[in-house]
């Protein structure tokens, strides 16, 4: 009678361990929860308008927005001051320390668009929660991504000469990031002054009272106590395509 050789093989199916629930937990962690459970990590509350920090400060700390808006800008040899984004709840900033393995000074001037909740978190504290756990590393990155997806949308707003297009196309970011739909369209959930958008795609006030004047004749945007709604995204999109 024949042996049928079955080397490799078991008749009995192999062993599977049950999933590490405490390893699940943490990989289903917020990166609000990463950023908040660091050592050293604390909640700040910084008014509309106020630096967060200056270029040149030594990069000590993370930063993960709660609740509000933060404008990121660099200021050129000419004096003229661009924002390179403007994030919004949940974005990550102040991570070139984490980038460069050592203490670095900070490359942007960072200020509260509006009041801003942040979370923030020792640099130091970061790079060890990294070392120590994947899981945070990846969590790290995906804001990081997130964070560098508004920067290019913002410097390809400002690519635009004509400043009634740059005009639209920061509106339209803003209905992405900040918008909310109602029944007239998307209103933008931030109280924005002519001031504040004219800094903000490196115009002048005078010139975005006049353009959103346009706007508004035209029956594309609606103004309320500084909130702005865009009554049709896709025409206004394709008015200046």
């Amino acid at each position: 009678m024949s042996v049928v050789s079955s080397s490799g093989f078991s008749r009995y199916a192999p062993q599977v361990s049950a999933p590490d629930p405490t390893s699940q937990a943490k990989s289903n962690r917020s990166l609000l929860d990463v950023i908040r459970d660091l050592e050293g990590a604390s909640t700040e509350l910084v008014e509309r308008n106020k630096t967060i920090f200056f270029p040149g400060d030594p990069a000590e700390r993370v930063y993960l927005i709660r609740r509000g808006a933060v404008r990121l800008s660099r200021v050129y040899e000419s004096g003229e001051e661009i924002t390179v984004a403007l994030l919004r709840e949940n974005s990550l900033f102040g991570v070139l320390s984490l980038l460069t393995g050592h203490r670095s000074d900070r490359f942007y001037h960072a200020v509260a668009f509006t009041r801003v909740e942040m979370v923030t978190a020792p640099a130091a504290s970061v790079r060890a929660a990294i070392e120590a756990d994947t899981a945070v590393g990846l969590r790290l990155l995906q804001g990081l991504s997130s964070r560098i997806l508004q920067t290019e949308t913002m410097i390809e707003t400002l690519t635009h000469r004509d400043m009634s297009s740059r005009l639209v196309s920061f509106l339209l970011v803003l209905c992405r990031d900040f918008g909310i739909p109602d029944d007239l369209g998307i209103t933008i959930d931030l109280r924005l002054s002519h001031q504040a958008i004219a800094e903000a795609i490196g115009s002048t006030r005078v010139t975005i009272t006049r353009l959103l004047g346009d706007l508004r004749q035209s029956g594309l945007v609606q103004i309320d106590r500084k909130k702005i709604t865009v009554l049709d995204p896709i025409a206004l999109a394709k008015r200046f395509s």
